[in-house]
């Protein structure tokens, strides 16, 4: 791994709808751009994803998505965070922010929900994407959130029945995160809190296949806390805010870009077999999968994405 970057620029992007998206860039300013892709949605973007980048290779840029990180509002702060928070409204980000910083074309490196984002913003606009680096990679379809929010509930059914517990008797168990969203939008702060501590919980054994839960000391924080599990449940309960084709029926338009696809078998916050699917579908994706039970990329995970950013660094721009 490299040293984390220091930025050697930052901004905001002033969307007009009420959102202030902060972003910064950092290793080298001539190199081959890339766009760090978040997960959550509402972790943020860390330095820890530098990492990964050659600082002599790559102009890396870091976004925080609407509603999460230094971008404002804050989910943590105010319900209205989650208006005009869509993931076709991240794409438009993304494009405004590549034309703003002249970029032609960039790298997308992402991880869970930024595979999703990724994979959306890259068949909407795949003459701007050089190469796809996805982890945990999922697509946020309609069976995807059935499989994290019922399904794995049969295998973890004491956890699942707490988080059904904390619902009103009269929610929808037909969408369990749009039930838990509506509590975290409470006017009283108690209700609100006690909903985010409820649907982390959850994230912490999903995100342990095996043992005891190894909490995320992240979730300690009050305000992370309450937006992670607003901007999680506000994506979820709605399906990413997509058609369920909406990648998987245009696969057609990325087949001349390259990818990496990294899972871990047993990462059971979405089915492998849509990583499959996906590399099956896709001429010069590589699919690999890691015999581990990480949401994480883990050491083998790690080492194959180092590989990949290395060789996709200086790649051109597709039809150049």
């Amino acid at each position: 791994m490299h040293p984390a970057h220091e930025p050697f620029e930052t901004g905001t992007l002033v969307t007009g709808d009420g959102h202030e998206v902060h972003w910064e860039m950092s290793g080298r300013r001539d190199g081959t751009p890339l766009l760090v892709v978040h997960g959550g949605p509402g972790s943020g973007a860390s330095p820890w994803w530098t990492t990964f980048c050659d600082p002599e290779r790559y102009r890396v840029v870091l976004v925080d998505q609407r509603g999460a990180g230094r971008s404002r509002p804050h989910a943590g702060d105010t319900r209205e965070a989650l208006q005009h928070n869509t993931t076709a409204d991240l794409i438009a980000d993304f494009e405004r922010l590549r034309a703003q910083l002249g970029i032609d074309a960039w790298v997308l490196f992402g991880g869970s929900w930024g595979s999703t984002l990724s994979l959306a913003y890259a068949v909407q606009h795949p003459e701007q994407v050089r190469a796809l680096v996805l982890w945990a990679v999922g697509t946020t379809r309609r069976h995807e959130v059935e499989w994290l929010t019922r399904t794995m509930g049969e295998v973890y059914p004491a956890e699942f029945d707490e988080l059904l517990a904390s619902l009103p008797s009269d929610a929808d168990p037909a969408n369990v995160p749009l039930a838990v969203n509506r509590l975290l939008l409470d006017d009283d702060p108690l209700v609100a809190d006690a909903a985010a501590r409820a649907w982390c919980a959850w994230e912490d054994r999903l995100a342990t296949l095996s043992g005891p839960v190894r909490p995320s000391p992240r979730y300690a924080d009050a305000r992370f806390r309450l937006g992670f599990a607003r901007l999680v449940t506000h994506y979820f309960g709605h399906h990413a805010f997509l058609p369920d084709d909406a990648i998987t029926g245009h696969l057609d338009r990325i087949v001349d870009i390259p990818a990496v696809l990294v899972r871990g078998r047993l990462d059971i916050a979405s089915p492998l077999r849509v990583a499959h699917e996906l590399a099956r579908s896709l001429p010069l994706a590589e699919l690999h999968v890691v015999e581990d039970d990480l949401h994480g990329p883990g050491s083998e995970g790690e080492r194959i994405l180092l590989e990949a950013l290395d060789r996709f660094a200086g790649s051109a721009a597709p039809g150049h």
